[in-house]
């Protein structure tokens, strides 16, 4: 008894195990957990990752939330009132210290010779001169001016300090609550990592709920134009569910989360887990319409015999190719990987077992194929004229790839790479509406954090960070540096004349330092200094703001930064999330390479062995080097940038656009070996194999426009490019691979078993 015999007599048990461990998988389903922190994609010993937990070691462990205040006039009475509400408010709530405002924020001023410490802000004024002695002072206030309030006075900035004692929820739904308690019509912005992160998590679960149904719906309905028959329908819909299910519910048992990457995975295998399907129903549609007086049973054992060397080979290398992922340097790409690896083995062993199993208990359909040309669907005509032109013009088909690729490639001039994460939520969305206005008005909505460490009191290492501060600022896209030098040098202009050589600098003695920092106690409030230096003055923090357009931008302050401040002795820490930006950017890149690399030596590899030939190899890699190559200089020409979800493209296209080579291949193979021309099996296999190949690729690239509908615009720009890059592997499988074939002649095609 063979294995086909096997099938057909244990059916019933395939059929019932199947069920069982779908049914078990559903309950870890319930378990699953959204992980929008972007921050955790990086590995632990990720150097940005290690000097931001040091800083927070030092500093405290505190988040940023920034609110922006926006309106004609922020020195408008109502709107100074309501900002003094809100910060009042926030303050009475704790865990949010410091809040900084205009009406927390201090002015140093001096009053009959002596250093007095006032509220920046002292009062509502009542006319319009009152108005403008405020806004002269502001402007003398280098602790409030572009810091806290715009230039043009149309924004203002009150700054939350979480110490991270509520969940993102938690927190977000406090400070909406604050700022819904007292309404005005002034427009309030949120920005900060933990309104970054309650976003995107609820648009995570949004996306899972609203894309999954739609994805499955339109599935179903291209099976049923595809094939006409509801077992054509419902056999690989039922494959791909189970995968799906098994595949989400592997996330929670392996002790991982579900992160913004994550939602490619239930698509993933609405797009791939019907690949295999997909090619036994047209098999199966094939064999009925050769011999409709066949039984059911010797249908499905002949498909099977057919199908499954080519299929299980085709399964294997779309999984190496995607398992390359798992080299990838992020970690939810590597998890991806390794659970779409497995929901597609799933998937494979389910279209070799299950379907089979069903099918051979369903009765026989309708005649819906014929192998000579009678049926007259758009794809079969359609191929039918490809052969035609592909077998008399092969030279020509080449040609015309090479031109194609040509003005592809030119477009890697342009290609670049995402810079920072404000692409996961919509241009239009109040977290970058409030970025674009840091960027334009707050000297940048990026930080980077150095720390010094030793006698902060000194006057020398004050001295050089003072003239770190002016060197720095002078940095194009660095809009502000401040630490307590910059405190100490106000309280100098206070306590001096602006005739004496003292005036605006740092004292000359450690003790004058000590003496400016008492008169500060006496006059205003210690804790006002917590956020650039600790209790017993050893440690200090210097801030910089800055704006890029670009990585390129990014890199380029940074290397200044460096420059400028890196030989100093004291310099011990260099944080920030900016840096944690540029480093998931350069991990982006690398675990492109790393991925893409793995992929193409991996199927490489294995189509040389699967057709024992080096060749083989070669030019059944052609086509995936062809695809990827082309979308990237798309992406130049279009301006679309890698980032941590375009970056997953390649090794997803090369798993999948592989399929397509083998299949046209095997089929080309097999048409040779019955004594038939290069050019009549090139012609045999468009119109034979081609069908299932191309209902194959348009039922994956269908799948995938789905994710046009996500509601992060990254995932949408990865729609529309592995779309655009599975085209270009259909297209190469079914036009440059015969043309080439039919060109050169591959020894390979033509040995004899």
């Amino acid at each position: 008894m063979d294995s086909r015999t096997k099938l057909i007599k244990y059916r019933w048990p395939i059929i019932i195990a199947t069920t069982i461990v779908t049914l078990a998988a559903l309950i870890p389903l319930f378990t699953i957990k959204i992980n929008p922190d972007l921050e955790s994609y990086l590995p632990d010993d990720i150097p940005s990752r290690i000097s931001n937990e040091k800083i927070g070691e030092l500093f405290g462990a505190k988040e940023q939330v920034l609110l922006v205040v926006s309106c004609e006039d922020v020195l408008a009475p109502s709107t100074l009132e309501r900002i003094d509400n809100l910060t009042n408010e926030f303050i009475n709530m704790g865990g949010l210290a410091p809040v900084l405002s205009l009406t927390t924020a201090r002015s140093i001023v001096s009053e009959d010779g002596s250093m007095v410490v006032n509220p920046a802000v002292g009062y509502y004024p009542q006319s319009d001169e009152e108005r403008e002695e405020i806004r002269k002072a502001v402007k003398e206030n280098d602790l409030v001016y572009k810091m806290l309030i715009s230039e043009d006075f149309k924004n203002a900035m009150i700054i939350l300090n979480s110490d991270k004692s509520l969940d993102d929820y938690q927190l977000m739904e406090a400070i909406e609550g604050v700022i819904a308690k007292y309404p005005g019509d002034e427009s309030v912005l949120i920005n900060g990592q933990p309104y970054l992160r309650k976003e995107a998590n609820e648009k995570i679960g949004r996306d899972v709920m609203i894309l999954l149904p739609i994805g499955l719906l339109l599935m179903l309905i291209f099976f049923w134009i595809s094939f006409r028959e509801v077992k054509g329908m419902f056999l690989p819909f039922t494959v791909v569910v189970i995968s799906i299910i098994v595949s989400m519910a592997l996330i929670p048992l392996m002790g991982w989360e579900l992160s913004i990457v994550g939602i490619l995975i239930p698509i993933m295998m609405i797009a791939i887990a019907n690949n295999y399907g997909v090619h036994f129903i047209a098999k199966y549609q094939e064999l009925n319409a050769l011999d409709p007086n066949d039984t059911m049973d010797n249908i499905v054992t002949e498909a099977l015999f057919y199908l499954r060397k080519p299929v299980i080979l085709c399964g294997l290398t779309t999984i190496v190719g995607i398992l390359g992922l798992a080299a990838h340097i992020l970690l939810p790409a590597s998890q991806m990987g390794i659970v779409s690896s497995i929901g597609i083995a799933l998937a494979l062993l389910l279209s070799l077992t299950f379907i089979p199993a069903l099918l051979s208990v369903m009765k026989k359909g309708k005649i819906h194929f014929h192998q000579e040309g009678e049926n007259k669907g758009l794809i079969a005509h359609s191929l039918d004229k490809v052969s035609h032109f592909l077998v008399n013009k092969p030279a020509l088909t080449l040609y015309i790839f090479i031109a194609f690729f040509l003005i592809s490639f030119a477009g890697l001039i342009k290609f670049s790479v995402a810079s920072d994460f404000n692409e996961i939520l919509p241009a239009s969305h109040p977290f970058n509406k409030s970025i674009a206005i840091a960027d334009n008005s707050f000297g940048g909505s990026k930080v980077i954090t150095l720390v010094f460490e030793g006698d902060i009191k000194d006057p020398e290492l004050l001295e050089r960070m003072v003239d770190y501060e002016e060197r720095l600022e002078k940095v194009d896209g660095i809009g502000s540096v401040t630490s307590i030098a910059t405190i100490i040098r106000k309280m100098s202009t206070a306590l001096n004349d602006p005739s004496d050589s003292l005036w605006n600098k740092i004292p000359e003695s450690r003790d004058a330092v000590a003496q400016y920092i008492e008169l500060y106690s006496m006059n205003g409030d210690p804790a006002d200094f917590e956020s650039f230096v600790d209790f017993d003055y050893t440690k200090a923090a210097m801030t910089i703001q800055y704006s890029a357009e670009g990585m390129k931008d990014t890199k380029r302050v940074i290397a200044a930064v460096d420059e400028i401040t890196g030989s100093d002795p004291n310099r011990t820490v260099t944080g920030g999330y900016s840096l944690v930006e540029k480093e998931m950017s350069e991990s982006v890149v690398t675990g492109q390479y790393y991925s893409l690399l793995f992929a193409l030596v991996a199927i490489f590899i294995l189509i040389s062995i699967i057709f024992r030939s080096l060749a083989a190899g070669i030019l059944g890699s052609l086509p995936l080097v062809f695809a990827v190559l082309c979308t990237f200089g798309f992406m130049g020409w279009s301006g679309i940038e890698l980032n941590i979800v375009t970056a997953l493209l390649s090794s997803i296209s090369v798993g999948l656009g592989v399929d397509f080579t083998i299949h046209m291949f095997w089929r080309m193979k097999s048409e040779i070996s019955m004594g038939l021309s290069y050019e009549s099996a090139a012609r045999a296999a468009l119109r034979t194999t081609g069908r299932g190949i191309t209902i194959n690729a348009i039922s994956v690239m269908l799948g995938f426009s789905v994710l046009f509908l996500s509601s992060f615009p990254l995932i949408k720009s990865f729609a529309l490019l592995i779309i655009l890059s599975l085209l270009f592997c259909l297209v190469s499988a079914l036009l440059l691979i015969p043309a080439i074939c039919i060109i050169f002649k591959p020894a390979f095609l033509n040995r004899k078993k």
